[in-house]
């Protein structure tokens, strides 16, 4: 993916809510630089839930629909 693309991404990632960020942060400061194109399609469908939905998935309280989300949302756990 290209430098203006991960920056839009960056850029949505950042949530209202402090929990949602600091994973963010982390992510975007580590693997996120190097993201694929099919992990940049699946980090758009997480950005486009909200802020508690979100947050559920990211904290484990909830299970992601299909196999793309989780494995970007273990790389989110891992960050």
């Amino acid at each position: 993916m290209d430098a203006r693309g991960v920056q839009r991404l960056m850029w949505r990632s950042r949530r209202g809510l402090l929990e949602l960020d600091l994973v963010f942060e982390r992510y975007w400061a580590g693997p996120g630089l190097a993201i694929t194109q099919g992990e940049a399609a699946a980090m758009e469908r997480l950005l486009a839930l909200g802020d508690n939905d979100l947050l559920d998935l990211v904290m484990g309280r909830a299970e992601a629909p299909d196999a793309h989300l989780r494995a970007l949302l273990d790389q989110l756990r891992a960050a």
